[in-house]
């Protein structure tokens, strides 16, 4: 019963915004009908306005070329365990938590992640969802730039740089 609610609530909330967008879309056309004048001689009609590309800087992504190296950065985090011998084993324990985490990152970005879901649904109704992700890779040359330790929670700053001979082979 609580799964139908939140899903009623989900549903109710994504056609919200799906009807502002379209009432945005439809403005903006109306903002675009201001600027077309129409030659009398011909009937044909021209736009005045002129359509810019904006591109977003974390939409574009950065292809590695021959003689070009890219600077790969990641932030690991890692917690420290509440069940340890002494501070000094918590800290460790995070710092190398935080080293695991950023290796992983640093090879979902350099190789990609396999996902796999899998969705169990009985009676027109999800029972169970469940959902997988791997990440297969070697990473070599990596350096840990900085190590912060905070209240518990260890951040390790990991870079890596590509050139093409290297992720060639």
């Amino acid at each position: 019963m609580k799964y139908s609610l939140l899903l009623v609530a989900l549903i109710s909330a994504t056609s919200l915004m799906a009807e502002e967008t379209v009432m945005a879309k439809n403005t903006g056309l109306n903002e675009a009908t201001k600027n077309i004048k129409v030659c009398p001689e011909c009937t044909k009609v021209e736009s005045i306005r002129e359509v810019q590309f904006v591109e977003s800087k974390s939409a574009v992504e950065k292809v590695l070329t021959e003689g070009q190296d890219i600077r790969i950065s990641v932030s690991g985090q890692g917690v420290a365990p509440m069940n340890t011998a002494s501070p000094a084993q918590a800290y460790a324990l995070a710092k190398r938590a935080a080293t695991a985490d950023a290796y992983r990152l640093i090879a979902e970005k350099v190789k990609g992640v396999r996902i796999e879901g899998q969705d169990l649904i009985k009676n027109m109704m999800v029972q169970r969802s469940t959902i997988r992700t791997s990440v297969n890779a070697m990473v070599r040359n990596a350096n840990v730039v900085e190590t912060t330790f905070k209240e518990g929670l260890c951040e390790v700053e990991m870079e890596i740089l590509i050139s093409h001979s290297q992720f060639a082979q």
